[in-house]
């Protein structure tokens, strides 16, 4: 085998390591913002998780990108994106403490779906008929998980819904920011727009932190920030058709943490409608990979 496929494959494989590895991260971060979230609201956490979290940051697009990364071309795209981020966030940990995790997962798997579904509208890429097909078959896999207008229908369940079309926003918006910078200057700066945002409102809302709690803040910092690194460092490793896909094992953590931390079992119908969202996740990856090809 010649050197360069060699190099190759060992790439591609360090990207799916990456990526597997970060995705249990993020899981671990979502279950201790759940824990959190009992006692401390949304905003407060994603300030003590950013103020632990950015010097972390910085020093990793340092070391990756050098002082090009520290540095913004467009710092107000970096700051209407922290206004998206933060505002997705605070869905999400808020659904967190009103919903199983694993459904809360489940759904925030939509995201996918809405990102091609904006990006027809709000970029005017070409959508065939085959992927709006597929979105369609993802938005009824999301019916299904919800279930209006039954017994077991939650408001609580349009918190990671929202979740998913902000972050669908976030993806999008990503086209506001300079080319000339790394994605290293995209994490450092979401995390920089994250924490001062937050420091202007967590003020409000704020709980006097309690000596027990104070370590998952740290974790939560630390698991957040070793996810979001590990999975945007997978992406430069191995092709996104490739990677992309296997985000979908956060739904095999979130089972197996809320079952073991809150006795948690989403019931059959909640995982159907989970195989229907991945399935046409997956299906949009891999044609969108098709036709950048």
């Amino acid at each position: 085998m010649p050197t360069e496929a060699k190099g190759t494959s060992a790439a591609t494989m360090a990207g799916i390591v990456m990526m597997c590895v970060g995705v249990a991260c993020l899981s671990i971060n979502d279950a201790i913002a759940k824990t959190l979230g009992d006692t401390y609201t949304p905003l407060q956490i994603l300030f003590l998780r950013n103020i632990i979290a950015l010097p972390v940051a910085a020093l990793t697009a340092y070391w990756m990108g050098g002082t090009k990364a520290l540095k913004s071309h467009r710092p107000a795209a970096h700051l209407i994106r922290g206004v998206i981020w933060l505002g997705a966030a605070s869905l999400f940990f808020t659904g967190l403490t009103l919903l199983d995790l694993a459904e809360a997962t489940a759904l925030i798997f939509a995201a996918p779906l809405f990102i091609t579904a904006l990006s027809a509208f709000l970029l005017k890429e070409p959508v065939g008929w085959r992927r709006w097909s597929a979105v369609l078959i993802g938005f009824v896999g999301v019916l299904v998980i919800v279930r209006p207008g039954t017994g077991t229908f939650q408001l609580a369940a349009l918190f990671p819904l929202a979740t998913a079309v902000l972050y669908a926003f976030l993806m999008i918006s990503a086209r506001w920011v300079d080319p000339r910078e790394s994605v290293w200057t995209l994490m450092l700066y979401l995390v920089g727009a994250g924490t001062v945002l937050s420091a202007f409102l967590s003020p409000f809302v704020w709980v006097e932190v309690q000596r027990q709690d104070i370590w998952l803040f740290f974790a939560i910092a630390l698991f957040g920030t070793a996810g979001i690194t590990m999975m945007t460092q997978a992406f430069r490793l191995a092709p996104a058709a490739l990677v992309a896909p296997l985000d979908y094992s956060a739904l095999i953590w979130a089972t197996l943490l809320g079952y073991v931390f809150w006795s948690e079992v989403p019931d059959l119908v909640t995982y159907i409608g989970a195989a229907i969202i991945i399935a046409s996740g997956i299906y949009i990856v891999v044609r969108e990979g098709k036709m950048e090809g």
